[in-house]
């Protein structure tokens, strides 16, 4: 079963999904830095999978740039992947299981200890 997160491009800090503006959407190419950040990636048409030590990350691509992306995740660890291609980029998530947003920097609602471990782990093998 998959894991439906959503990622939002916004100038806004947003708190509630109740509360978006739509003025501050920002457009952004997601898919391009989706498909420049992982290495192994399953391209069938407009459907694409990035396939990861424990994880996949699915979505399909878009014609021009957007402010927020449907994406599926299969495994814990897409989700800290994504935490740290947000960070970097300036991405907020939101995730429809818990309906609500993800604080990036504490996300003890979404496995924070496993999520210290791997990014750890990354930092190691760097």
């Amino acid at each position: 079963m998959s894991w439906d997160i959503i990622l939002f491009s916004s100038k806004q800090k947003i708190d509630s999904i109740e509360d978006v503006d739509d003025n501050q959407f920002e457009p952004m190419d997601f898919c391009e830095i989706l498909e420049n950040s992982f290495s192994e990636i399953l391209i069938n048409e407009n459907h694409r999978e990035i396939k990861g030590k424990d994880f996949s990350i699915d979505f399909f691509t878009d014609e021009e740039p957007v402010s927020n992306k449907m994406i599926s995740l299969y495994g814990e660890n897409g989700l800290f992947e994504l935490i740290e291609l947000s960070k970097k980029y300036g991405w907020q998530i939101f995730d429809t299981g818990l309906d609500e947003m993800i604080d990036l920097y504490n996300p003890e609602k979404n496995g924070y200890e496993n999520h210290k471990k791997y990014v750890g782990q990354i930092l190691r093998s760097r």
